[in-house]
């Protein structure tokens, strides 16, 4: 049996979130390997790329996590078998990693440059975005982005909308979501309740 560890910050959400929920629901047994901010500065230097999340399995570390999503995707069964389904799950989830991008050069600022840049992030970037993924799933039928069910695209919008909702982010507004794209707050909420992903948290919570 592989031995399988992800490592990434330990924080609610990121770029590790939506592959801990998948192999959650996928039965797949990891460490979560969670790391302070203070210790990446430590390991930077070791990891592949200079970047988290990892993933190791057998020994051997490897890095991008959208590859990831989508390899335990397969396994969980959360991830299209048509190609033209699977298309439209990666192209939401590298839509997701644009987004990703433009928040960490946020990272670091202070004072008014971060409010700055940040109402730029919400007014600009961050709105056409979701304005983008509202389409998207209007498209899809309304409830799920690809293959008419819960998928990795689902659970990386789901994690990204939880994270706006939450005000994790100062200076861009809780409610922009539901200003500008409400049907992925349903959407939000769709995911959610999904017994996988209630069991997922449920699990932190408890552990």
């Amino acid at each position: 049996m592989s031995k399988i560890k992800l490592t990434y910050f330990d924080i609610d959400g990121g770029r590790a979130e939506p592959i801990r929920i998948a192999m959650s629901i996928g039965g797949i047994d990891f460490v979560d390997h969670r790391i302070a901010f203070s210790e990446f500065e430590q390991m930077r230097t070791s990891t592949p790329l200079n970047a988290v999340p990892t993933l190791e399995i057998n020994g051997s570390v490897y890095t991008q996590s959208n590859a990831m999503s989508r390899y335990f995707g397969k396994q969980a069964g959360l991830y299209p078998e048509d190609s033209w389904q699977a298309f439209k799950c990666d192209e939401v989830m590298e839509a997701l990693e644009d987004v990703l991008h433009f928040t960490v050069r946020t990272f670091g600022l202070q004072g008014e440059e971060l409010k700055a840049a940040r109402q730029k992030l919400a007014d600009e970037t961050f709105t056409k975005y979701l304005k983008f993924l509202n389409t998207r799933l209007d498209a899809a039928g309304g409830k799920y982005f690809a293959d008419g069910r819960l998928t990795v695209a689902d659970l990386k919008v789901f994690v990204w909308i939880r994270s706006l909702k939450s005000g994790v982010l100062d200076h861009v507004p809780p409610d922009l979501t539901d200003r500008v794209a409400p049907q992925l707050v349903q959407h939000m909420e769709r995911v959610a309740a999904q017994p996988g992903v209630t069991a997922y948290y449920a699990g932190i919570k408890a552990s």
